[in-house]
């Protein structure tokens, strides 16, 4: 919405304009009028809707015509004066005045008008039937305002309906000559209508439409003023109420009721409680609220009052990964998907939470996050791609039955199609990650992350997994940052570990990044790693634990052990492999050490007793 508004008054001689200035601030009839008003500034509490107002006066003896297309080129809203008693002044609007300002612009840049019909107080009936004609022939004409500056009639009114004009446009909402709404403006209304339809069943229930009215207007509608509501949409239309609730159609047709009947601020305060601009485009501030939050704190998303009936489940991984991955995406997801209004909070940044930095988590041997990163390195063919599909519960013997993008298998360079069909995510859905998944350097293939819950410890943690080209060179240190490492060679190729190998020696061996080395493809004959120690001896020489071994060439879902190896090690970062096993260990040492003494001293606590 604008800040500001400028209204101009343009008009033959004598018609009134200054007088109509003067009355509006002096709140009487000036005795003396001057040739031309100063331009009067209204403060922006004193008018109905909290915006400054600027009235600029035009006068034909004082200024050129150079400095009037100056004054019309700024105007917001232009209020064309005629006089009630004379003709002439009404012909010229049509072949004057309308020409003059929006002569040469399109339907879609043309400057709002106001008919002023002044000196109301000399006539006894109305110039409405002249006017009308006019008004219809015009569309950019908003409404006439009949008025007197010598009775002081409708003079407020008459600012109120332009100021009216500028903060609340009908152009970009409804089409008059086809008596229909705009497309931009039904594209909105129907994304309106699907996030206020919270069980996706394509009506709006009493129960809906009131959460609706409550965000958008701040009080629930009275039982009977919704039923008569649903009364006349029922009445003039065939399918737009169903199941006692409004449809789609029904709530399309309600707001060009509204628009047609002059109420358009209504339709406009719906819009903009959702995030629209006066183009009928998401706005900047909706969708990317101002946050304090530094992107690599993020490390966890709130998002369990954001449901999508469409994708039930998968919402709160994508949203957590997408927050991890580029946090100014996740609001703008989080802002399409309506959460400031589903879930009654001023920004989608109430959604997000930010934890300390992982130095501290070092320092104190314990972590608050609940979300981490596994970077997947190997060679080229070392199973980096099956590696993720199986953490989402995909074998090699069930990728076949999915549809949609392409995996490519390394081992046998065959291919098989993955992901499910799009139709079951909805449009916002797809608008909102389509830009991320555009990302990638071949469209073709499929995301280079996963992501999948985890149990530690009995509880719910959130690992993404993401698979790392063998091409990629780490140019710095941050490259290689993540939660864990997960290294995985093919056990049954002789020079495959060596990479695994050369990168954990170059990036990770003096970090306090946890490492895990994965044998992958163990249904194949194992070969001798060459050159160099064994994948076990290395291991064991840099205190790691030994290599994991894994295949996901079998017919059920593969093990999910691993995943809670790294997931595990994520969480304790502070303690390596060996010494998380170690303390496991010797917990249980001192536990049955702890429960020896005390049934110990309970003995002799009785045998002395008997004594």
């Amino acid at each position: 919405m604008k800040r500001d508004v400028r209204i101009l008054l343009l008009g033959e001689a004598q018609v009134g304009k200054t007088s109509l200035i003067m009355a509006l601030v002096g709140e009487e009839f000036p005795e003396e009028v001057p040739p031309r008003a100063e331009e009067i500034t209204i403060p922006a509490d004193v008018t109905p809707e909290k915006v400054p107002t600027h009235i600029v006066d035009y006068s034909e003896s004082e200024q050129t015509e150079d400095e009037l297309q100056e004054e019309i080129a700024k105007a917001n809203v232009v209020c064309v004066v005629y006089d009630v008693t004379k003709e002439a002044t009404i012909e010229k609007i049509r072949t004057k005045w309308i020409p003059m300002v929006n002569g040469g612009a399109e339907k879609g840049a043309r400057i709002p008008i106001i008919l002023v019909g002044n000196k109301s107080d000399l006539q006894m009936g109305s110039s409405m039937e002249v006017i009308l004609p006019i008004m219809n022939q015009f569309s950019e004409i908003e409404t006439c305002v009949e008025c007197s500056a010598k009775n002081l009639k409708n003079i407020s009114e008459l600012f109120y309906y332009a100021q009216k004009a500028v903060l609340h446009p009908t152009a970009p909402l409804y089409d008059p000559e086809e008596k229909q709404l705009r497309p931009a403006c039904s594209r909105a209304l129907t994304r309106i209508f699907n996030l206020s339809d919270q069980d996706n069943n394509q009506i709006l229930s009493d129960d809906e439409l009131n959460y609706f009215q409550k965000s958008c207007f701040g009080n629930p509608l009275a039982p009977q003023a919704l039923e008569d509501v649903k009364m006349v949409v029922w009445k003039n239309t065939t399918d737009g109420v169903q199941d006692n609730g409004l449809t789609l159609n029904g709530f399309l047709f309600l707001n060009t009721l509204f628009i047609q009947r002059g109420r358009h601020e209504t339709t406009w305060t719906i819009l903009r409680r959702f995030g629209y601009d006066d183009e009928l485009e998401l706005t900047d501030d909706y969708l990317y609220p101002q946050t304090r939050m530094v992107p690599s704190l993020l490390q966890s998303c709130r998002t369990s009052s954001v449901s999508s009936p469409a994708c039930p489940g998968a919402l709160s991984s994508t949203t957590r990964l997408i927050a991890y991955l580029d946090v100014r995406h996740c609001l703008e997801c989080l802002g399409y998907l309506g959460y400031p209004i589903l879930s009654e909070q001023d920004s989608q940044t109430q959604a997000l939470t930010v934890t300390r930095e992982k130095r501290i988590d070092l320092e104190k041997g314990q972590t608050q996050r609940n979300v981490f990163l596994c970077k997947v390195l190997g060679a080229r063919g070392a199973g980096k791609s099956a590696f993720l599909q199986a953490f989402l519960g995909r074998s090699l013997a069930t990728l076949a039955g999915f549809q949609g993008q392409w995996l490519l298998d390394r081992r046998d360079q065959s291919s098989v199609k993955c992901s499910p069909s799009p139709k079951h995510s909805p449009c916002c859905l797809r608008r909102c990650f389509h830009p991320w998944q555009a990302q990638r350097e071949n469209p073709g293939e499929p995301s280079p992350y996963t992501i999948n819950t985890v149990q530690v410890n009995g509880q719910e943690k959130y690992l993404i997994l993401h698979e790392v080209s063998a091409e990629t060179q780490f140019t710095k240190p941050s490259d290689a940052a993540c939660d864990v490492a997960c290294l995985i060679y093919d056990l049954s190729d002789p020079k495959s570990f060596s990479y695994c190998a050369s990168i954990y020696k170059q990036h990770y061996m003096d970090s306090q990044i946890p490492c895990v080395f994965v044998a992958s493809k163990t249904d194949l004959p194992e070969a001798s790693q060459q050159p160099g120690l064994s994948p076990a001896e290395f291991c064991y020489k840099h205190c790691l634990p030994p290599p994991f071994l894994f295949s996901c060439h079998s017919q059920g879902p593969p093990g999910t052990a691993i995943y809670t190896k790294l997931a595990t090690a994520a969480t304790f970062p502070h303690l390596n492999a060996v010494e998380l096993g170690a303390a496991s260990f010797w917990l249980r040492v001192a536990l049955g050490a702890a429960v020896t003494a005390l049934v110990g001293f309970t003995l002799y606590r009785v045998l002395a007793k008997n004594k």
